[in-house]
């Protein structure tokens, strides 16, 4: 239903608590960067900012993320899913922390949302309000900034970071430009609280409107 939220879920989950040297270097991780944590899920970009907060919550980096090409409909087994992460840390108490913060955050804290009935069109646009290293690097902001993640299929979300882009005193700090490795597309934009709550209302009412009316472009 429209407005509903479309949760995500956990796939697995592993702890490698010294990993080997090769598996190290592959993953570009220099000094006592040695304990690692991995975690699927069938929703990427709720995973992105998941890891974010892995790094607010524990001594923790991020090591690797990448979205799975297609979406997790069309993932080639079952515990693929849409996204691989991978944080890294000295110990592998604190990368136990860092990964509860991040299942923590997937199962009861982001989520996409539907914009119409069936569900066929769904958006992210959820403010972070105060950003971890792994976003903050992303983003080039200090750390400890607000970010509005904005994510929508491809038409949705190029009108909805127009609309929040105007609404708000926001400033585009990433593009995702379509196709992404999920065909969706959207941007990291940041400002101050309000401001990035401000556009995150604004991204939403414009996928929503146009998921009503898809095919209304003529000037009245």
């Amino acid at each position: 239903m429209k407005g509903d939220a479309v949760k995500p879920s956990v796939l697995s989950v592993r702890i490698i608590p010294k990993a080997d040297a090769a598996l190290l270097e592959a993953l570009s991780l220099r000094g006592d960067c040695c304990s690692l944590g991995l975690i699927t899920t069938d929703c990427d970009d709720v995973s992105y900012a998941a890891l974010d907060e892995a790094t607010k919550k524990a001594k923790v980096r991020v090591a690797y993320a990448k979205s799975m090409y297609a979406g997790s409909a069309n993932a080639n087994t079952a515990l693929a899913g849409e996204f691989l992460g991978v944080i890294a840390g000295s110990d592998p108490e604190e990368v136990s922390s860092g990964l509860e913060a991040a299942v923590d955050f997937v199962e009861n804290k982001g989520s996409f949302y539907s914009a119409n009935a069936d569900d066929s069109i769904v958006y992210f646009a959820h403010c972070i309000s105060r950003t971890g290293s792994y976003l903050s690097e992303q983003a080039k902001i200090p750390e400890g900034g607000a970010l509005a993640y904005l994510i929508a299929p491809p038409l949705e979300a190029i009108l909805g970071l127009d609309a929040a882009l105007k609404a708000a005193g926001v400033e585009m700090k990433l593009f995702y430009g379509p196709p992404t490795e999920t065909n969706f597309a959207g941007g990291l934009l940041s400002g101050d609280q309000a401001a990035c709550l401000a556009a995150c209302e604004a991204f939403a009412q414009t996928v929503c409107d146009i998921a009503d009316a898809p095919i209304s472009y003529k000037r009245r």
